[in-house]
């Protein structure tokens, strides 16, 4: 179960999703844990992009950015505590890609909170191996929600 913070910073003429669509999108994903808090920060294209550029390298704005947080290895291994981390999810670009993929805004952003849990649980997709086996979960997942493979792969 996901216990979940969600920050509406951006302002933008779109209605993001509502706290409970973002909570059940996080339950769902939330599939290598128990229990997990997560804050959802829902942002303009400039903390985005100044975001992305502090821990990426990558002076552009982007749809999502995961920041899980890392306890020391001792910790980690003696304490039962639920998985913590951060989605930073820019509103403007999640739009704007929808718009461009013919998808629906919601589809879109059930994908992104998807995509940003699963990298808060370790995923990623750095080498084919990786991203084979996150698409698919993500694939599997967004399924579950009667939404079509984002990939447009069968």
């Amino acid at each position: 179960m996901v216990e979940l913070d969600v920050q509406y910073i951006d302002d933008q003429a779109e209605e993001p999703p509502s706290r409970s669509q973002l909570l059940n999108w996080a339950n769902l994903a939330l599939v290598d844990k128990e229990s997990a808090q997560v804050t959802i920060r829902i942002v303009d294209e400039t903390e985005s992009q100044t975001l992305n550029k502090t821990y990426r390298d990558k002076d552009k704005s982007t749809n999502v950015l995961s920041f899980p947080m890392e306890l020391p290895e001792e910790l980690s291994q003696n304490l039962d505590i639920p998985m913590q981390g951060d989605l930073v999810i820019c509103a403007p670009v999640v739009e704007r890609e929808a718009k461009e993929q013919n998808k629906s805004s919601e589809s879109h952003w059930a994908h992104m909170v998807i995509h940003g849990m699963l990298h808060l649980q370790g995923y990623d997709h750095i080498t084919d191996e990786e991203a084979e086996a996150m698409e698919s979960l993500e694939i599997n997942l967004l399924q579950q929600l009667g939404i079509d493979n984002p990939y447009g792969q069968n």
